[in-house]
């Protein structure tokens, strides 16, 4: 006979007369917020651990629940309910009054009176609490205490101290949620301040939370100090667009132009934090290589065009060129991308489309296509639920900061964070996880020894798989097996925001919109219904590796390519040989690069914060957004392709795009709707397995870290200034075989397929004859100036 358990029972307390029934343990000062009194707080933050640091938040007991009174005033913050309690605040006691002004006039004695010059002047709790809940009149006649103002605790976080009231966020943000204890209070008494060790900066990725909580203008941000006030901004909600985690952002802007940002309160998703990249890295749009108007080329040159000029020259190029195809990098909103998956079926008929314009394998497209196209199972909710999460080819510190945020908070609960990586990371130390010791290639064999009972892989685990482990043979597979044979809920989380929404939008040479499968006849003649067409192409088409391939052969002629970096690309150097080999070539791009430089037709699209839009996150979980900023002539890629489109209709090529703006692009998508037909199966991939490394070779590890070398974080130098160094990493005994006894900075020389690079050198716990590297730290990157994607390097010491 099985038993429902009893739902706890509710305390019941009375606050300033009103009864609340809430649950057990719940704060005082949390319960007050139910009948609406606000006690006045400082230290007090709902996401952190309870202090008591500032004292503001003192409440009168007359009744402890006991019947007895407490005979002084409590802080709220730090005081659970009881049975019977009773509470009397400042709205209905004079003792808690007068307990709040005396702090408060305390905090005031040593804080300077500049609110006119503070950057937190017109949003700040002190000043806000000061003339309601504290003396209309200073009783302070001494010299206020002062520093020497800014300290940089980095190059991005500034520090003025006489400001500080000693409230303990910061400290407490750094060591409870990002793990990063750079900055603690030192000293004490009335000397007790934030400090930092001399040789240690405040490098932390999400320093910049410090800032957004900390209730006076004591930290300030290097790049928006006396910038602004905030009562001359206006704020539009947003979505940040460097990962897949969808975090929630507030842009604040003034006259045109973004002046901050902020993380905006989503519990769903972000919660109340943001990585530094999402913060800080907007000012890529204003840089001045940033495309403000059409160009075609006429005589070898880029020369400026109007919008029909440019739309009709693109036109009678691809309709002239002949067999064309589409590259899309994973940055576009998913009715972008849907704009580009029906631009190539409809206008220039083929299937000859892929967003992935870095290292992927047809095992991944399957993949894509057979598991992740409509499926939402794993949410940040479960992964806090989970007794076990499973990471393959993800880093979520450096890939998915978000997720790294949760996994972190999930740690401290008891989650066990299990990771197949090369060696143990710096997060991976900071969510307590466990290595699973992995060389590079050897992924699906790794997976498989996890279904052992020590592993704790059962039907309540989560596996999450990144998007590096396409590079692995068998490795998607292997952990699609693990998630069946075990019960685990599995989830693909890729770097880019626009990765998810491209596979549900089709931007696949396998996958129509609405994960309809090429392959599949009917979901063809739904599309083609949907569409008002005959017929959809049939042909599977070519991979973005295949279409570089047919470009440089001649198969293919014609280009449509936007917010791709060659260097990103699996090859490089083919990539760009494949753009000069095209006849023809349509750039769709936000900054002048060496692709628009290359193009026949250059199209400027509108950065995130110009157009409306929605990002896919790597849950599955639409995060819609609307344009910051309305500018003429700043359209999104949908915009562009159907004025291409036309033309090309005009010229008996196809049929218009059927839509102009980013509604009636999602009325389209919500009309069309997804494929509700039997899933395509996951074969083993289809490439040849890696070769181990040969004798005296390192097997080559690396993925990108959050800062470093991409273009979207152009144009803060206090950012890039807080980037980790790049590094090569090799284990204690390929060290001491290389330097013996040596024991001061040392460097190595590293020799791929594709060319050597110097750098220096940290010892770390990898397997034998295994290397790693950043992806995007130094000079053109690993797969442009080092390796093959998951080729091997020489090794050796540095002269």
């Amino acid at each position: 006979m099985t038993t429902t358990p009893e739902k706890t029972a509710l305390v019941n307390v009375t606050i300033d007369g009103v009864q609340v029934s809430v649950p057990p343990n719940t704060l005082v000062i949390r319960a007050a917020e139910q009948i609406g009194v606000q006690v006045p707080r400082f230290c007090d933050h709902p996401l952190l651990a309870p202090v008591g640091a500032c004292r503001q938040c003192l409440v009168d007991i007359p009744d402890a629940g006991n019947g007895k009174p407490i005979p002084k005033p409590q802080a709220s913050c730090t005081l659970p309910v009881a049975e019977g309690m009773v509470v009397e605040t400042q709205v209905t006691s004079k003792v808690a009054d007068k307990a709040q002004q005396g702090v408060m006039e305390f905090l005031l004695i040593n804080h300077p009176l500049d609110c006119p010059v503070c950057d937190k002047g017109g949003e700040c709790p002190l000043q806000n609490q000061a003339m309601s809940n504290g003396r209309g009149e200073t009783r302070f006649e001494g010299v206020k205490r002062t520093f020497p103002k800014p300290i940089n605790l980095s190059p991005q976080v500034l520090l003025d101290r006489e400001r500080c009231i000693v409230c303990q966020r910061c400290t407490r943000f750094t060591d409870e949620i990002a793990g990063d204890p750079f900055i603690e209070m030192v000293e004490r008494g009335a000397q007790q301040q934030v400090g930092i060790a001399p040789d240690a900066p405040f490098l932390s990725y999400f320093s910049g939370n410090t800032i957004q909580i900390c209730p006076v203008g004591a930290l300030t941000s290097a790049e928006y100090r006396f910038r602004s006030r905030p009562f001359d901004l206006v704020s539009t909600a947003g979505v940040a667009e460097h990962d897949a985690c969808g975090a929630a952002i507030r842009v604040d802007h003034r006259r045109g132009k973004v002046m901050r940002r902020l993380a905006g309160n989503d519990p769903e998703v972000n919660e109340e934090w943001i990585s530094d990249k999402d913060r800080f890295a907007f000012h890529y749009a204003r840089q001045d290589d940033r495309i403000t108007h059409p160009m075609i080329r006429e005589d070898g040159e880029l020369r400026p065009a109007s919008w029909p000029e440019a739309f009709a020259v693109a036109a009678r190029g691809l309709h002239a060129a002949g067999p064309s195809a589409v590259l899309t990098g994973g940055r576009v909103t998913a009715e972008d991308a849907y704009a580009y998956a029906k631009f190539a079926r409809v206008s220039l008929g083929t299937n000859d489309i892929d967003f992935r314009a870095r290292p992927h394998s047809a095992e991944e497209a399957d993949f894509l296509a057979s598991f992740v196209a409509l499926n939402a199972d794993v949410s940040y909710a479960d992964l806090e639920a989970a007794p076990v999460v499973v990471l393959a080819g993800l880093e979520p510190e450096d890939e998915a900061a978000t997720i790294f945020l949760r996994l972190r908070k999930a740690s401290k609960r008891g989650t066990q964070v299990v990771a197949l990586a090369p060696y143990s990371t710096r997060g991976l130390g900071k969510m307590n996880g466990r290595l699973v010791p992995t060389v590079p290639g050897e992924e699906a064999a790794a997976l498989g020894s996890l279904k052992d009972a020590e592993f704790g892989v059962t039907k309540d685990a989560v596996i999450l798989v990144g998007e590096r482990l396409a590079q692995s043979h068998g490795a998607l597979t292997a952990a699609l097996e693990l998630a069946r044979t075990t019960g685990a809920r599995l989830a693909w989380v890729p770097r880019r925001a626009g990765d998810r929404g491209a596979v549900e939008a089709g931007c696949l040479p396998t996958l129509l919109p609405g994960g309809r499968p090429v392959a599949d006849a009917s979901a063809r003649i739904d599309a083609a219904t949907s569409w008002g067409l005959e017929s959809v192409p049939e042909k599977t088409g070519r991979d973005g590796d295949a279409i570089v391939a047919a470009l440089v052969k001649g198969d293919l002629s014609g280009l449509v390519i936007g917010g791709v970096d060659p260097d990103d690309t699996s090859d490089p150097a083919a990539t760009r040989a494949a753009i000069e080999a095209a006849g023809f070539v349509v750039s769709l791009e936000q900054r002048l690069t060496e692709v628009a430089a290359l193009a026949d037709v250059v199209l400027p699209v509108a950065p995130v914060d110009e157009k409306a839009g929605t990002f896919v996150t790597w849950e599955g979980r639409p995060r819609p957004f609307e344009g910051v900023f309305t500018k003429p002539g700043s359209l999104p890629d949908l915009r562009l392709l159907a004025g291409i489109a036309d033309e090309l209709a005009v010229l008996g090529q196809g049929s218009p795009l059927g839509f102009r703006t980013v509604a009636e692009v999602r009325a389209e998508m919500a009309a069309m709707g997804p494929w509700d037909g039997e899933r395509p199966e996951l074969v083993l991939g289809k490439e040849p397995k890696r070769p181990r490394a040969k004798a005296g070779a390192h097997a080559l590890a690396s993925w990108k870290l959050l800062l470093d070398r991409g273009s979207m974080q152009d144009g803060d130098a206090n950012l890039a200034a807080t980037a980790r160094p790049a590094v090569a990493r090799i284990n204690q005994a390929a060290y001491d075989a290389l330097f013996g006894l040596h024991d001061g900075p040392a460097s190595v020389v590293l020799t791929g397929d594709r060319g050597s690079v110097t750098l220096p050198v940290e010892v770390a716990d990898l397997p034998d004859a295994v290397v790693w590297v950043p992806a995007n730290s130094f000079g053109r990157g690993v797969l442009a100036d080092l390796a093959s994607p998951g080729g091997s390097v020489t090794v050796k010491g540095a002269k």
